[in-house]
C-alpha cells in the first residue's frame, strides 16, 4: 500500500504542501485561517498520513533523537535495569525528551565499546552518557559537534556537560547518622570500587565520617562486587560471621534491600540484630519491610536537567553546564540505636583550650 505523502493530503485539502506543512508543524509564524488548519487535520486525519522523520531530518540537519549510553561496567552482565535506579532516571529522561518533541535511542555497550557510533550511525542531535569512566570512547566523542551531557560520571573534560550529586557528601551522612545512633561496628557494602565511580566517592565519604569518630576502616568489613539484589544478599551472608557488626551502609537501595533478604534468612532481625541504610531513595525502600532509611537523590531531577541541557546546547548557549543536586537524608524503620551515639572526635587548640569538631 502507498504511503500517503503530504501532496496527496494538499491535494485533497485543496491548499499548498507548504500549508499543509505549516499546519501539521505547528509553525505558528504564519497566518492560516483556523478554517483552513481544521480542514487540514481533518484530511490528515482520514488519509492516515504519517509524517516522514527520515525526510524531515534530511531537511532539517535534526533527527529529534537524543542517545542515551548506559555503559555496562560490570563485565558480563546483562542491561542493568535489575537496579531500578535506572528505570526512575530513564523515566525521566524519556517524558522531558518527549514532551518536547524528542524521541530516545537507547544502548549499552560493552566495556572497550566505541560510543562515537552511536552517534554517527544514527545521527542522533545529543547524547546523555550515565556512569561512565575515563577512557578513549569519551575521548572520541570530541569529534562530534553535538552536546554530550554526563550523567554520574567523575570525569573532568569543559567540552562536556555533567549533572550527579556529592556522593562522597552522601556516604559520609549516611555513616554519620549511624555512628549518631550509637553503631560502631559498621559494614560497607556496594558495587566496584573504581577509581572515577560513585562507589568510590560513597566509600571515601564512610571512611571519613569513621575516621572522623576516631575509628578505622577494617578491610574484613568491606564488601565489594555488583549493584545487585543478589550481592546484597551475599554480602548478609558473609557478614553474619562477624558478631560485632551491628549495622550496614549499603552503598545503593537495590543492595539495601538485598541485605535485609540476607539478614533474615540467615535468623538475624532488622533492625532490632542489624541496622541496614541505603543509598537512592528508590520505591524500593518504601516497598522494603523494614521499610529503608537511606540518603534520598533527586533521580527525576537528574534527568529532566539533562535534557533541557541537550536542548539548552542545541539552542546555541555555548557555556558548560554543570549540576550539583543535593542529597537528603530519610529516616524510615530499618535503623535502632544501640548503645552510646559516636560522634566526631574533639581537640582543643593548642593556643586557646577551645575544642573543635573535626
Amino acid at each position: 500500500m502507498r504511503r500517503v505523502s503530504i501532496k496527496d493530503v494538499a491535494r485533497e485539502a485543496g491548499v499548498s504542501t507548504t500549508t499543509v506543512s505549516y499546519v501539521l508543524n505547528e509553525i505558528t509564524t504564519q497566518t492560516i485561517s483556523s478554517e483552513t488548519s481544521r480542514r487540514v487535520r481533518e484530511v490528515a486525519k482520514r488519509m492516515g498520513y504519517v509524517p516522514n522523520l527520515n525526510a524531515r531530518s534530511l531537511t532539517s540537519r535534526k533527527t529529534n533523537l537524543i542517545g542515551i549510553v548506559i555503559p555496562q561496567t560490570e563485565p558480563g552482565r546483562e542491561f542493568m535495569f535489575d537496579n531500578p535506579f535506572y528505570g526512575a532516571l530513564l523515566s525521566s529522561l524519556e517524558f522531558n525528551a518527549r514532551r518536547n518533541g524528542y524521541h530516545l535511542l537507547l544502548t549499552g555497550p560493552a566495556s572497550g565499546q566505541s560510543y562515537i557510533g552511536v552517534a554517527r550511525n544514527r545521527g542522533v542531535d545529543g547524547i546523555v552518557i550515565v556512569g561512565s569512566y575515563p577512557s578513549s570512547s569519551l575521548d572520541e566523542l570530541h569529534q562530534l559537534s553535538i552536546p554530550v551531557v554526563l550523567i554520574d560520571t567523575y570525569v573532568t573534560d569543559e567540552s562536556f556537560h555533567t549533572i550527579g550529586i556529592n556522593d562522597r557528601q552522601g556516604g559520609r551522612m549516611a555513616t554519620e547518622y549511624l555512628l549518631s545512633r550509637g553503631h560502631r561496628g559498621i559494614a560497607f557494602v556496594s558495587g566496584g570500587i573504581s577509581e572515577h565511580g560513585v562507589m568510590r566517592q560513597r566509600f571515601l565519604g564512610y571512611q571519613e565520617a569513621l575516621e572522623a569518630a576516631g575509628l578505622q576502616v577494617r578491610e574484613e568489613r568491606l564488601y565489594t562486587g555488583e549493584v545487585s539484589f543478589q550481592h546484597g544478599m551475599q554480602a548478609a551472608k558473609e557478614l553474619c560471621s562477624q558478631q560485632d557488626i551491628t549495622a550496614v551502609f549499603a552503598a545503593a537501595d537495590i543492595l539495601g534491600v538485598g541485605v535485609v533478604k540476607g539478614l533474615r534468612q540467615q535468623g538475624r532481625r532488622v533492625p532490632e540484630d542489624v541496622s541496614v541504610m541505603g543509598f537512592d531513595d528508590l520505591d524500593l525502600a518504601q516497598i522494603c519491610d523494614p521499610s529503608l532509611t537511606t540518603m534520598r537523590q533527586d533521580i527525576a531531577a537528574k534527568g529532566r536537567q539533562a535534557i533541557l541541557t541537550i536542548l539548552d546546547a542545541l539552542d546555541g548557549k555555548p557555556d558548560k553546564q554543570e549540576w550539583i543536586f543535593p542529597v537528603d537524608l530519610v529516616v524510615r524503620d530499618s535503623v535502632r540505636s544501640v548503645g552510646r551515639p559516636v560522634t566526631a572526635q574533639k581537640h582543643r587548640r593548642p593556643d586557646s583550650g577551645e575544642e573543635l569538631n573535626e
